[in-house]
């Protein structure tokens, strides 16, 4: 076993994480914050089922590659962006093995300088915090501010996609073709198709 392999076996240790794949909303939701229970108050009442996974907040990569492997799903990153002007805001979900280079995005939506927004932008227009950005988030977007963009590689070939219920101590696996086509709409949010080069992080 490799120095990296027992690392990140020790990170996974050192958070818990419930072994049980729950079907939908927790039956108790004493101590869950109200952005949470809202969450899965709108895909209940949209008809989307979706499995649950809890755990700790997940602050290493090693532990959050653990829960998307209970989940059955692919790693996907949710970046939240903006232009230097700080007046376009953008999600973008692309696959967790591609490395994200602003040049590649910014020459397909016309924004140049691209950078990570900061957390009071996020508060402000997902009602979420650093470390819990998730696509479902856009349903605290009332007034459009946030443009999504989704590489065509998370969505190719993968039925389920991951997300984190506007809080990252629980994890959902939600069908892509419901999030597309169900959630978007019933929140008012389209997406934008991008495609990233295939250049991949070093495992």
């Amino acid at each position: 076993m490799t120095t990296t392999q027992m690392t990140a076996i020790q990170d996974t240790q050192a958070y818990h994480i419930d072994p049980t794949l729950y079907e939908g909303r927790p039956a108790c939701c004493e101590g869950r914050l109200a952005k949470e229970i809202r969450t899965y108050d709108l895909l209940d009442r949209l008809g989307i089922p979706y499995q649950r996974l809890d755990h700790d907040a997940m602050p290493t990569i090693e532990a959050c590659h653990e829960v998307d492997r209970m989940l059955g799903i692919e790693v996907c990153k949710n970046l939240f962006l903006t232009n230097a002007q700080k007046s376009k805001f953008y999600l973008l979900l692309m696959p967790g093995t591609k490395k994200f280079r602003t040049k590649d995005l910014s020459r397909q939506i016309g924004s140049a300088r691209l950078s990570f927004a900061g957390p009071e932008y996020m508060e402000r227009f997902l009602d979420i915090t650093p470390g819990s950005v998730s696509v479902l988030g856009l349903m605290n977007d009332t007034e459009n501010q946030v443009r999504l963009l989704i590489d065509k590689a998370v969505i190719e070939g993968h039925s389920y996609i991951g997300c984190h219920p506007c809080i990252n101590t629980s994890s959902l696996r939600i069908k892509t073709a419901h999030l597309l086509e169900r959630f978007l709409p019933a929140i008012h949010h389209g997406y934008t198709l991008v495609d990233l080069p295939e250049e991949v992080i070093p495992g």
